[in-house]
């Protein structure tokens, strides 16, 4: 019997990891409309077993080799966890570092989101990088939109094709968001980070995808 089979039959409360950056903590909004509370909120609801409160390991700003840094640092449960979400990259974008070298860290980063994960690669989900640059705050900088959306669409190949060498699920919220950030309710005061109601839209595939899994 699985870790998680076990979990499950005693009834225990299902743990959940969410390893990101800004966006996973849910810059500018309320830490309760963060997307990993969001979905645990969502799956109480109706779920015959709860989630307990999400470990989130993030912060605004992070790199992937920053994000592992923290790891390092954090208490994190020996024994792993029955959900990983993982979110990571934009400021490895926004600092213009390399695609190739990107790839590596990822790499790296993905499989250790599968060993949290207990290696039930099943229970690991990536979502895409959001394009930060058709927001008020690049246009404030100069950026050019264009340049930024054929480096994030470099960056979200890469996890792509990364998630599939390792059969994780690669969850894309890309194309959407370069739709809802545009909106006047699509992002927080500092004009760049999404608002709940996009993290909300997100918790639609977040949900799906947990729903299927075989805890």
């Amino acid at each position: 019997m699985s870790v998680s089979h076990f979990r499950q039959a005693q009834q225990n409360p299902f743990t959940y990891l969410a390893l990101g950056d800004s966006y996973t903590i849910g810059e500018g909004v309320d830490v309760r409309n963060s997307y990993p509370m969001q979905l645990v909120r969502e799956w109480n609801k109706t779920a015959k077993i709860p989630f307990t409160s999400p470990l989130i390991i993030a912060k605004t700003g992070w790199t992937v080799d920053e994000l592992e840094l923290g790891i390092q640092s954090a208490s994190t449960a020996p024994e792993g966890y029955d959900l990983v979400t993982l979110l990571i990259g934009v400021n490895n974008q926004y600092r213009g570092r390399s695609v190739e070298s990107f790839a590596i860290d990822f790499e790296k980063m993905l499989q250790q989101a599968i060993r949290f994960a207990r290696g039930y690669t099943a229970q690991v989900l990536v979502l895409s990088i959001p394009d930060w640059g058709g927001t008020p705050f690049a246009k404030s900088k100069g950026v050019d939109p264009a340049q930024v959306a054929e480096g994030i669409d470099d960056y979200n190949e890469i996890k792509k094709v990364i998630c599939k060498k390792y059969r994780v699920k690669f969850i894309n919220i890309t194309s959407e968001y370069r739709i809802e950030s545009a909106l006047p309710e699509g992002l927080v005061e500092d004009q760049l980070h999404p608002s709940h109601l996009i993290y909300k839209k997100w918790i639609g595939k977040l949900l799906f995808e947990v729903q299927k899994m075989d805890f």
